[in-house]
């Protein structure tokens, strides 16, 4: 089971702004979320708070940090799924997706590779 914190979808996009904009003041993080998600100040600074709460990002002197890198909280994402819709298997899982997307050659052998690596 995975130890990353749950992230809903709309803490997700906050969080795909505070990383590619990491370390940054809350008040400039407050007006790229006002621009990027029509957020209000007031709004960000409780998805901050409730965020650090649960131990997905820092805020020390009003300086926001992530606790946890957008590979973890995707691989935890796609665990849950899993296990939810496919009874934690994995190939029922790739067997779904393969079925739906229109896989070229190229991403069948990047899949492999990924496969063959262990997912490193």
């Amino acid at each position: 089971m995975s130890t990353t914190p749950k992230i809903f979808e709309s803490e997700y996009r906050f969080c795909l702004i505070l990383w590619a904009n990491q370390p940054i003041q809350s008040a400039a993080l407050a007006a790229l979320c006002k621009e990027s998600l029509g957020w209000s100040r007031t709004t960000t600074y409780t998805v901050i708070k409730r965020l650090s709460e649960r131990g997905v990002l820092k805020n020390e002197n009003s300086v926001v940090s992530a606790l946890v890198t957008k590979d973890e909280v995707q691989r935890a994402d796609v665990d849950e799924l899993i296990e939810k819709r496919f009874e934690g298997s994995l190939p029922a899982f790739i067997a779904a997706f393969a079925k739906k997307q229109k896989l070229n050659d190229a991403a069948v052998e990047e899949i492999k590779r990924i496969i063959e690596k262990g997912g490193e």
